[in-house]
């Protein structure tokens, strides 16, 4: 990345947040009120970037000369099934059943942009759940409400780890950003190298 780009993180999330300030990064955030109501004939890849560019879309006019800003979007799919975040403990409960004993793929999208140019990127990781009891769902959300959090888990939680058989892909991912993937367009900004 440029010495001289300030960068912006466009983003809420204390996961983000911890994420980028582990990979080194001296950055400020900002928050948006962007809507993440993507159209409904988009992939879910599809989905994903065009809410990462419409939360950048939304920062763009507080954008200074010599910042950069990053936003993201992590989402949990299932069978062409977009999971958000649940809005009480009942869909919270559902979500987690239907993740139960199967595979899913947990999906983010990122936007760079400076105002001029952006790019937007999206990584892939499949998570496979072990069969959880009724008895593990309910500790589990009563413990931890995971509310914030799309398909209402965290892999970093104590659901990830008894819960979770394997993934494939990167682990930060469904966390909520892909560390290796940012580091590498961060420090590739402006150029198109990943």
């Amino acid at each position: 990345m440029e010495k001289d780009l300030k960068l912006i993180l466009g983003s809420g999330s204390p996961r983000r947040k911890q994420l980028l300030q582990d990979l080194g990064f001296n950055f400020e955030v900002r928050v948006s009120d962007a809507d993440e109501t993507a159209p409904s004939n988009l992939s879910a890849e599809e989905t994903v970037r065009w809410v990462a560019e419409s939360k950048a879309k939304a920062l763009l006019s507080s954008l200074s000369k010599h910042e950069l800003l990053l936003t993201a979007d992590t989402e949990v799919w299932q069978d062409d099934h977009r999971f958000g975040k649940p809005a009480h403990r009942g869909e919270a409960v559902e979500m987690i059943q239907k993740l139960s004993g199967s595979k899913h793929k947990v999906i983010s999208g990122f936007c760079l942009t400076n105002g001029d140019i952006m790019y937007t990127y999206h990584v892939s990781t499949r998570v496979f759940f072990k069969e959880l009891s009724q008895e593990q769902i309910d500790f589990y959300i009563d413990t931890f409400k995971p509310y914030d959090k799309a398909g209402a888990y965290g892999i970093q939680e104590w659901i990830g780890m008894t819960g979770i058989d394997r993934i494939e892909g990167s682990y930060f991912n469904v966390v909520g950003l892909p560390t290796a993937e940012v580091w590498q367009a961060l420090k590739a900004w402006p150029e198109r190298a990943i």
